[in-house]
């Protein structure tokens, strides 16, 4: 295990390299053929071997990964970890151009449940994806990353509207609209997008056609705190949870079949092709194990942790906590219990992972929403729901989550590799 400075400033790497779920599936794949992972195609023949490592991707934004044990499977089942590579953010109309007073603007969709005032008066860039027609007449699609600010949501001044501090409120169609430039000429999306293009040596675009392009805060990920105390960056939620299980992964031996799935589309509710409530976590188990009585054999010896931040007790909101279930940062990753299924945890699920934190020296706190306010939800239920799989939902304790800037404690995520490699080592677990 690597130290904990070492860990934050790979993390921090991570989390610069991925302002979209493409760019966290395109780095979390350089990092697993690095280690020696194979990439394997959903529509070809697979020839797997005992004790070897593998992965595939779908849509280019979830990823699959995993070390096809040497352990009889039916015997000893899967050890899976769960996170999502999607976050809130303000993602471009497909005709995204708007002129009004001479200026240009990129209208946005916001995706997810957004924070959406913190976005304002951001230096943005933009990432993503873009399909186009080459010269020769072929079909083809690039990730972009623009890297420098090339946008702002000016805020209203507070002279214009006086209540700003006190009952201010957000229009997501009218207020989030994005200042690009001065209009004039042919400085649209386009023109610009074939600029960028052509400066990072993409020169023979005959026609863009389609594109999945999102805004994201340049201010890069940090440590801060009088003595480094805490992590913030974009994208915490749940980048940092895909950043733990894909260390974990690539230190995984070859005995035991350790699985790491990151999907897409969770802040959305996962119902897509590529999303948790979708079938490509439970197709890969399918042709691992071969027949269904198989499956449903691994399935009963299985544990499915599923990573996905907490909320963290903010010291200036004490009462939107339950007194008694107030995770704090720093102090080791959160067990998520709701008595309504908004996470999957059980006891005994609970007591397992509890063992594993006691067995790594990390410490484990409990997160329960009060009771008078509504829960969110995670992968876990879903994933729990599609396979029958136990599961429990943790996470690393977080402040603003949703906001464009989160904020984490720098001690948590490695810890929280500690537990998820010992995880991937556990050769026997009690049977449901």
């Amino acid at each position: 295990m690597v130290s904990k400075e070492q860990f934050n400033s790979g993390m921090l790497a991570f989390l610069q390299a991925s302002p979209t779920p493409f760019h966290a599936v395109a780095e979390m794949s350089r990092q697993l053929q690095a280690a020696g992972f194979s990439e394997l195609r959903e529509g070809d023949a697979w020839q797997l071997e005992a004790g070897g490592k593998y992965f595939l991707q779908r849509n280019q934004s979830s990823i699959v990964a995993f070390v096809n044990g040497r352990d009889e499977l039916v015997d000893v089942g899967w050890r899976l970890w769960g996170a999502h590579t999607d976050s809130p953010c303000l993602k471009l109309k497909p005709k995204a151009d708007i002129n009004s007073l001479g200026y240009r603007q990129w209208g946005v969709q916001i995706y997810g449940g957004a924070l959406l005032n913190p976005w304002f008066d951001r230096d943005l860039s933009l990432a993503g994806r873009l399909h186009f027609r080459d010269k020769k007449g072929s079909l083809r699609r690039c990730l972009i990353d623009l890297k420098r600010a090339v946008a702002v949501v000016p805020s209203l001044a507070i002279h214009l509207d006086r209540e700003a501090n006190s009952a201010r409120t957000v229009n997501p169609q009218t207020d989030m609209p994005a200042l690009v430039t001065i209009a004039g000429g042919t400085d649209d999306l386009e023109s610009l997008l074939r600029e960028h293009l052509l400066s990072v040596g993409v020169d023979d675009v005959e026609e863009l056609l389609e594109f999945d392009l999102s805004l994201y805060d340049t201010q890069a990920p940090a440590l801060i705190g009088w003595r480094n105390e805490f992590i913030a960056s974009a994208r915490l939620d749940n980048l940092l949870s895909c950043y733990v299980g894909l260390q974990a992964l690539l230190a995984a031996t070859g005995d035991v079949h350790a699985v790491l799935v990151c999907n897409d589309h969770e802040e959305v509710g996962s119902t897509s092709a590529v999303g948790a409530q979708g079938p490509m976590l439970k197709s890969v188990l399918q042709r691992l194990s071969g027949d269904n009585e198989s499956m449903q054999r691994a399935i009963s010896r299985s544990l499915m942790i599923s990573a996905d931040n907490a909320h963290g007790v903010h010291p200036n909101y004490v009462d939107k906590h339950d007194e008694n279930h107030g995770p704090m940062l720093n102090a080791g990753p959160v067990i998520k219990i709701n008595a309504n299924q908004r996470y999957a945890s059980t006891s005994e699920t609970n007591t397992l992972f509890t063992q594993m934190c006691k067995a790594c020296e990390v410490p484990v706190q409990q997160f329960v929403i009060r009771s008078d306010m509504g829960c969110g939800s995670t992968i876990g239920p879903i994933t729990s729901a599609e396979l029958g799989v136990r599961t429990i939902d943790i996470g690393v304790p977080t402040f603003a989550m949703h906001s464009i800037r989160e904020l984490a404690g720098s001690d948590d995520a490695h810890a929280l590799t500690k537990v998820a490699a010992y995880f991937y080592q556990q050769r026997q677990l009690p049977e449901a």
